[in-house]
């Protein structure tokens, strides 16, 4: 059969698009096959409740991807994107109607957290100086030469502590340490996990360096330029295209995967060697989520005021009560009070609700494949901290486990993460490697979150991936 595509890219999330766009820029003729009707897997837009109401259907916040070193090389403002910036990244609402705030400037944010500024501004300051070195280095896979070893150093020291006792040992009151409880528990792990506190490193200093910004109109129009822009290059991208089997696709030089584990398993079938398969199938799922878009007829009616100003907010309550309920998730465990994260786009983006109403984005973690119904307790949680949230409810739009993994098979029971982040599988993701995304099965790439730097929204993974095929399968071309 002779040669259709130099490559063939499978899913059109962004580290599909990602390693498409790489490749095409070397000069290769790409496809890119995505089963669904709109491309961009998580990063998706739709009106979930009612008419002129526009929701994030998986992501909705993107620190990294501002922060993306592969984005920033990209004209994706030429096709239509444009970041809002919320007045206040993040609020973290305590009992007592006070507010635990990361701003942009980690002075201001150290000034707030009373009692703990100095503690908060001599481990933040010195990392947000070398945000750039250390993006550069934790984007790609940690099996590495450093190019800025003593940065990385700094950062990886505390990083690897559990949040719970780094908290501790740093901040002596509860403000502090509820805020980077809240930011670690993005990681989906226990909070007495080792590496548990570089997600609240990561995403604090993101905060700081770049903010945590919505896209203009939804997080559709991140893959619309990134979409947009690979045509511009000459890239083709087919949807309804479902790949069930690697031998469906066209003939190709290459052909790179934006697919977890466990769909890379199933198209691959007996063609897979059977040492790879074994630890594809040790690869351990991280906790789902349970997800609820609404309608509301007006702003929430946080007690706190700065929660009235911010563009996502976390409601946990204390650290001890965070780190409970995470721990409860990961023994499988429905927790009483979940950890909820809340985005409120509308506040800041008109695009997204008709004048004077308001969207809001929430979801809280649930073990692995819950099938319950959340939506009480994460009420009970908002009303918590916003008495009279019910009262402004329109229209809900409940996201079940099920649900996530029918509208893209690569959010099986409900992992949004491609797979735990924990020590071991940050480090052999999915196998240890400084080249992981390669498999045994020539030509055949892994550019998913499940291979470095993992989740999140950033294009790296399929960046790093295209890097190698082209290095392996067009040796004379340059990326």
């Amino acid at each position: 059969m002779p040669i259709e595509y130099d490559a063939v890219v499978v899913g059109s999330g962004p580290n599909g698009l990602a390693a498409a766009i790489t490749l095409a820029r070397a000069g290769c003729s790409v496809l890119v096959c995505e089963a669904n009707a709109t491309p961009g897997g998580g990063a998706r837009s739709a009106e979930l409740t009612l008419p002129g109401f526009l929701h994030d259907v998986c992501s909705a916040v993107h620190p990294l991807a501002v922060a993306s070193p592969f984005f920033k090389t990209l004209p994706l403002e030429r096709f239509g994107l444009t970041w809002i910036q919320p007045e206040v990244p993040l609020a973290h609402p305590l009992d007592d109607g006070s507010a635990a705030c990361l701003h942009r400037d980690v002075d201001f944010t150290a000034e707030q957290l009373i009692g703990d500024s100095g503690a908060y501004r001599r481990v933040m300051k010195p990392l947000a100086r070398n945000w750039e070195k250390l993006a550069n280095e934790f984007l790609q896979p940690p099996l590495h030469l450093p190019r800025h070893p003593v940065a990385l150093a700094r950062f990886a020291i505390p990083a690897v502590c559990p949040a719970t006792f780094l908290a501790k040992f740093l901040f002596k009151h509860e403000p502090a340490r509820a805020l980077f409880a809240g930011i670690a528990a993005h990681s989906f792990l226990p909070l007495e996990a080792l590496v548990s506190s570089a997600f609240a490193f990561v995403l604090g200093l993101a905060g700081h360096s770049v903010g945590w910004p919505i896209p203009r109109g939804g997080s559709q129009r991140i893959t619309n330029a990134l979409a947009n822009y690979l045509r511009e290059l000459g890239g083709t991208i087919e949807t309804n295209h479902r790949i069930d089997n690697l031998n469906d696709l066209p003939k190709s030089r290459a052909i790179l995967l934006d697919v977890t584990v466990w769909e890379f398993l199933r198209m691959a079938g007996e063609q897979m060697p059977t040492r790879y398969r074994r630890r594809l199938e040790s690869f351990r799922h991280a906790p789902g989520i349970f997800k609820i878009d609404y309608a509301l007829s007006d702003p929430i009616p946080w007690k706190a005021e700065a929660c009235r100003h911010a563009g996502t907010l976390h409601l946990g309550g204390s650290i001890d009560e965070i780190a409970t309920t995470e721990r409860d998730v990961a023994r499988g465990k429905i927790p009483e009070r979940p950890f909820v994260l809340v985005a409120q786009q509308s506040l800041f983006d008109e695009t997204r609700a008709p004048g004077g109403q308001h969207t809001l984005w929430v979801y809280c973690h649930v073990p692995f494949n819950c099938a319950g119904d959340m939506t009480d307790r994460i009420e009970s949680q908002v009303e918590r901290f916003a008495p009279g949230f019910r009262d402004c409810i329109l229209s809900r739009h409940k996201t079940r486990a099920a649900d996530l993994e029918k509208s893209n098979p690569n959010l099986t029971g409900g992992d949004i993460n491609g797979g735990a982040a924990n020590l071991m599988q940050l480090i052999a993701r999915p196998i240890l490697s400084p080249t992981p995304y390669r498999t045994p099965m020539k030509g055949i790439y892994l550019c998913s979150s499940s291979t470095p730097p993992g989740g999140g929204v950033h294009g790296m993974c399929g960046y790093h991936a295209a890097r190698v095929a082209l290095h392996d399968c067009f040796s004379t071309r340059k990326p």
